[in-house]
């Protein structure tokens, strides 16, 4: 849509146990999507916007109805919605891509919004990872791993599944976490100096997962965008209709 904003959002962590009062989390999220409904061109939803989601073939999990109806809203209004999963929300299928006529993708991806070429990923499938995680991180993927968790009852899964984020998050040490992210983003950094090299069309680089909200601008690539997070920081970052990049903080 000629004339309007383009915004990018990740790390929401909606229905995360380690949340206080989840629902007026998922109220203010649905502010922020209320904020910007009239003058979004597009959505970029970059990863990790749900703590858990397996999507079953007939049914879906509870809760999000909110969010989900905000998004149908702006969906229905003409913004054009685009949801990159995350490591926790990697099980997104068909049924928000029907429901709501949104683009799901998976890993990083080129795309084209305000004049601009950008490669956008939530970042947990760009540069050098630990050999576990990328084991991790396929066996997720892997359709024969799929089929058979899905075949366990939610009732054993669900509670594994928060519960293990859940002790993730809560047993973290801050100042080590912030280190590790730093370290991750020096690497989300590395490998998109090394993709500009090979793709010098790309003019900036979007990226979720790590909690960090900076705008790292360089002179000798394209700026490398980390988008924060909801759970204590409410960042998000509009590219307007001049192709320049804001980070912002949301208050209302």
């Amino acid at each position: 849509m000629a004339g309007k904003n383009t915004y990018f959002i990740s790390d929401l962590h909606l229905g995360a146990k380690y949340i206080n009062d989840p629902v007026e989390r998922e109220r203010r999220v649905c502010r922020f999507l209320d904020s910007i409904k009239d003058d979004a061109a597009e959505l970029y939803l970059l990863g990790d916007i749900l703590d858990y989601w397996y999507e079953y073939k007939y049914v879906v999990p509870r809760g999000y109805i909110r969010f989900f109806g905000k998004l149908a809203e702006l969906s229905d209004s003409g913004v054009r919605l685009t949801w990159v999963t995350g490591n926790h929300d990697v099980w997104l299928f068909d049924y928000l891509s029907d429901q709501l006529n949104m683009t799901v993708l998976y890993g990083h991806t080129e795309v084209e919004t305000q004049g601009r070429r950008i490669l956008i990923a939530h970042g947990d499938d760009v540069g050098v990872q630990a050999p576990m995680y990328r084991f991790t991180r396929m066996c997720f993927y892997n359709k024969v791993c799929q089929w058979l968790y899905a075949a366990i009852h939610p009732r054993w899964t669900y509670p594994i599944a928060t519960g293990w984020s859940n002790e993730n998050r809560t047993r973290r040490d801050p100042e080590r976490d912030r280190a590790i992210s730093e370290g991750a983003g020096d690497r989300l950094v590395d490998f998109s100096r090394e993709y500009s090299r090979q793709h010098p069309d790309v003019e900036a680089f979007v990226y979720g997962h790590i909690h960090i909200a900076r705008i790292n601008n360089f002179a000798d690539m394209p700026p490398v965008i980390f988008l924060g997070e909801w759970i204590t920081l409410d960042s998000y970052v509009m590219l307007d209709t001049q192709g320049r990049f804001s980070l912002n903080y949301f208050e209302k």
